[in-house]
């Protein structure tokens, strides 16, 4: 820094100033390029003031936010954990559970990180669903209680281990478009809804050599995720019919998108395969299931084949004593097979009355609708009442396609 110089100039003094002598003050400014490197010095430390700053409410921001998380979290295991010391609390008092209860086992999912208390406080033991070594250290019908949050994965588990007479609960799913399954070998229980808690518990009846017992697998009595996903990718309806030239289901089997290749599956857990065309016979005497073997996705199964013809008084000129599709399907078919049919409206109707549309995997559709001459054809229907039946079996979980014959 340049010295700062004093010096007195003396030689304008007047008698009459009031200062007899004047004094200046004289700073030299420093030359260009040392005030541009103060300047730079200066912004330099500005800059690191400031993200020093930054970085500090930052960190403060993330810790808070963490720590909102973290208090987010345990205060929602803690909220279930209450509701499941609840659950079990309301489950002695109902009889369903005992406290002197010989042997209880929970199922955790391995989703789930945390144990919950009820394990401690219930002497239960932990059973994790995907650990296979410790669900085969169990012995077979030795357990009087279980508790689970997911049967389909665990039920082969519990079948095996669980006494006649045991008890299963099960915490249910709270999207109402998911169907509970109840094994034919257990009857129900126990039922309650403890705020978003639905649980049901089961009693077993006899065990799995005393019944034919089966898991079904079909979408109206079971409608898993990757099923549900399936018939979203089904092939879009046609919001009016085909003309005449092209109105033929050849043309559209191509665009036909089939069950067992929308779910990836090869068929070999079903315990029999069949394919039933129900319908008036043939005009020209020829096979209509050749369709079925040409285009279908049979994973190189034997599906047995039944060609169910249907009659009109007109056809016979008298009364044909009518026997029931329903009355066939209870004698004929199980839950544990694999059904793909072929069927007119009203057939397929008959069968959701009866509550029997659930024994076929997949449905092929076959609806008539009439033209402008053709509205007294009893056989035949306005086309909105097609599409109106397509949606209710969409609705039920049935894997539809309209068939254009």
């Amino acid at each position: 820094m340049d010295l700062i110089d004093f010096f007195n100039n003396n030689s304008n003094n007047k008698p009459g100033d009031l200062y007899t002598e004047s004094r200046y003050l004289i700073i030299r400014v420093p030359n260009s390029q040392f005030s541009k490197i103060c300047y730079r010095l200066l912004l330099l430390a500005l800059v690191f003031a400031s993200f020093q700053v930054s970085s500090s409410s930052i960190d403060r921001f993330s810790s808070s936010s963490t720590t909102q998380k973290v208090v987010e979290s345990v205060n929602y295991s803690s909220s279930k954990d209450q509701l499941l010391c609840t659950l079990f609390r309301d489950l002695i008092n109902e009889g369903v559970m005992k406290q002197t209860q010989q042997k209880a086992v929970f199922i955790s999912n391995d989703k789930e990180g945390e144990v919950s208390q009820v394990v401690n406080d219930y002497n239960m033991e932990l059973v994790p669903l995907n650990d296979i070594v410790k669900q085969n250290s169990v012995l077979d019908n030795t357990l009087d209680f279980v508790f689970t949050t997911n049967l389909p994965e665990s039920l082969d588990f519990i079948e095996r281990t669980l006494k006649s007479d045991g008890v299963v609960t099960i915490l249910l799913n709270n999207n109402p478009s998911a169907t509970f399954y109840k094994p034919e070998n257990y009857r129900n229980a126990y039922m309650r809804r403890f705020d978003d808690l639905n649980a049901v518990a089961l009693k077993k009846t006899s065990g799995v050599d005393e019944i034919n017992f089966a898991v079904p697998r079909k979408l109206f009595g079971y409608a898993s995720e990757a099923k549900k996903a399936a018939l979203l990718n089904l092939e879009d309806v046609l919001l009016e019919p085909p003309r005449a030239a092209s109105g033929k289901s050849t043309v559209y089997l191509k665009r036909t998108r089939y069950l067992p290749d929308l779910m990836g599956d090869s068929l070999e857990s079903y315990s029999r395969h069949i394919f039933i065309d129900v319908g008036l016979r043939d005009k020209d005497g020829g096979s209509e299931t050749d369709w079925f073997s040409k285009n279908y996705p049979t994973r190189n199964k034997n599906f047995e084949i039944y060609k169910i013809e249907t009659t009109t008084d007109e056809a016979s000129g008298k009364e044909v004593p009518e026997i029931g599709m329903s009355d066939w399907m209870r004698k004929n078919v199980k839950e544990e097979e694999y059904v793909v049919m072929k069927a007119e409206a009203e057939v397929v109707e008959e069968l959701m009355r009866n509550k029997l549309i659930g024994l076929v995997d997949e449905l092929f559709l076959e609806c008539k609708p009439h033209g402008p001459k053709q509205r007294n054809n009893k056989s035949r229907r306005a086309y909105w009442e097609c599409l109106a039946l397509y949606g209710k079996l969409r609705d039920e979980g049935v894997a539809v396609h309209q068939w254009w014959g």
